[in-house]
């Protein structure tokens, strides 16, 4: 609690004792003997100990290595909605308080993550419950009213959804990086439909396991319906740990070429993120937008096969030297041609510095010739290398880099990733950071050499 900002304990304490006050008994209704903790004396202990006990166990074979899946806590909602749908809110409550209180924390503050985690689950499981119970959801659910609990179980979902990303956004908004100063309410509301969908799958899971439970087939069955649900949500962490992997692979050899260049530092991020607008504005699906990211992530990779002395060397290049770094485009493929996930970015790393009208290299290809990916990143390359401060050169205003792109648009670049750039950069902006960790160095005196005049880093 102690690393912890001041502002973030406050909040801290008060979603915890927001979450306490949730695991009171509602004013009004009797609580006699052992169920005074729970809101009407008919609801027996055994579903909110089995409920308790199945979502405990889930959590904790969430966080195996058999499933360890990309979101640990609050990986199966299933059955914290399953209780909201049938107990009374100050029960439904119950249910997620061993699973979230009592199993472990990956990293620290662990007392603080830990009564986080607690009392968010708490007052979202309650909410849901209280609004499944005032919309007459309880009914519907016992006599098996299709048309009625899906609409009363979405409203429950709802307000579920509502309270987790509230609570979250709360979280984000002090936190550096977190929700952008001024524009909280859309930084919640993205949150707020992303967490939508997959709660909404959550909540139909929930609701069939709710209904089996209250028909003739009763609870055992009713906990059949999670298993399919379990086996859907491992496959989906597979794929998000193979996911994870690839961006460790990315990192890696990133990483490895920021070390060996440090001049450009940063570069390879930029030009992944400008590969993206680029794809985006020319309405590419989601997949090959990630895979131009990749793209342009990697395309200087193949620079680990240059000599340092050559990336960093102030001055024109001998015909010799400019011949060795032109190599870099074939280094990087050999090095990542075995990488099956990245796909067509094999091709862009290969031709990026392939030119519209032949005179590129390593290959001389022209026009159509040229795989598109690589004619996006080679866009995204210039623009970035023209509008970052470098140690040999000081970085131009975006205006200016955008007017050097159309004017070498149909001989450098592919006039339709230039405009597609200029679109998308009219209307999101762009913010290039500092590459160089050094002071500006005075320029080598000389002729200017056009954007795309000295091979890797230096145009």
């Amino acid at each position: 609690m102690e690393a912890l900002p001041a502002r973030a304990r406050v909040y801290l304490v008060g979603v915890t004792l927001l979450g306490l006050c949730c695991l009171l008994p509602l004013p009004g209704v009797p609580r006699p003997g052992v169920l005074a903790s729970l809101p009407d004396p008919r609801v027996p202990w055994w579903p909110v100990v089995l409920l308790a006990a199945v979502y405990a166990g889930c959590e904790r074979l969430a966080r195996s290595r058999l499933a360890a899946g990309p979101h640990p806590g609050g990986t199966f909602h299933p059955v914290l909605l399953a209780g909201a749908f049938l107990l009374p809110p100050t029960a439904a409550a119950l249910v997620a308080l061993p699973g979230a209180l009592l199993l472990p924390v990956e990293h620290g503050p662990r007392l603080a993550r830990r009564l986080w985690r607690t009392g968010r689950l708490v007052v979202a499981v309650w909410a849901a419950s209280l609004v499944h119970l005032k919309t007459g959801g309880r009914d519907a659910v016992a006599q098996c009213d299709m048309p009625g609990a899906l609409a009363t179980a979405g409203a429950a979902v709802l307000a579920f959804c509502l309270v987790l990303t509230l609570l979250d956004g709360g979280v984000l908004a002090p936190a550096p990086g977190g929700v952008p100063r001024g524009r909280p309410v859309a930084a919640w509301w993205r949150l707020f439909l992303g967490s939508l969908a997959p709660l909404t799958v959550h909540g139909l899971a929930g609701l069939m396991t709710a209904l089996l439970w209250r028909s003739p087939y009763g609870p055992v069955a009713a906990l059949l319906v999670l298993l399919p649900m379990g086996v859907s949500w491992w496959a989906f962490a597979q794929y998000h740990r193979e996911r994870a992997a690839h961006q460790a692979t990315i990192r890696a050899l990133v990483q490895a070429v920021d070390i060996k260049d440090g001049y450009t530092r940063g570069h390879s991020e930029r030009v992944g993120r400008a590969s993206m607008l680029i794809a985006r504005e020319l309405g590419m699906d989601d997949e090959r937008v990630e895979m131009l990211r990749f793209a342009g992530i990697l395309h200087d990779v193949g620079k680990l096969g240059v000599p340092t002395r050559l990336l960093t060397k102030n001055g024109p290049l001998t015909p010799e030297e400019r011949r060795v770094i032109e190599l870099h485009p074939e280094y990087g493929h050999e090095m990542v041609r075995g990488i099956s996930f990245l796909g067509e970015a094999r091709a862009a790393v290969l031709h990026h510095h392939e030119r519209l009208d032949g005179k590129g290299y390593p290959y001389g290809l022209a026009g159509r010739q040229i795989p598109e990916s690589a004619r996006v990143v080679a866009v995204a390359d210039a623009f970035d290398a023209m509008t970052s401060t470098r140690s040999y050169s000081r970085a131009r205003p975006v205006p200016v880099a955008l007017e050097e792109l159309e004017r070498c648009a149909g001989t450098h670049f592919d006039p339709r990733m230039v405009k597609a750039l200029v679109r998308a950069i009219g209307r999101t902006g762009w913010h290039p950071a500092v590459t160089a960790d050094e002071p500006l160095r005075t320029p080598v005196p000389g002729p200017v050499e056009p954007v795309t005049g000295r091979p890797g880093a230096r145009r």
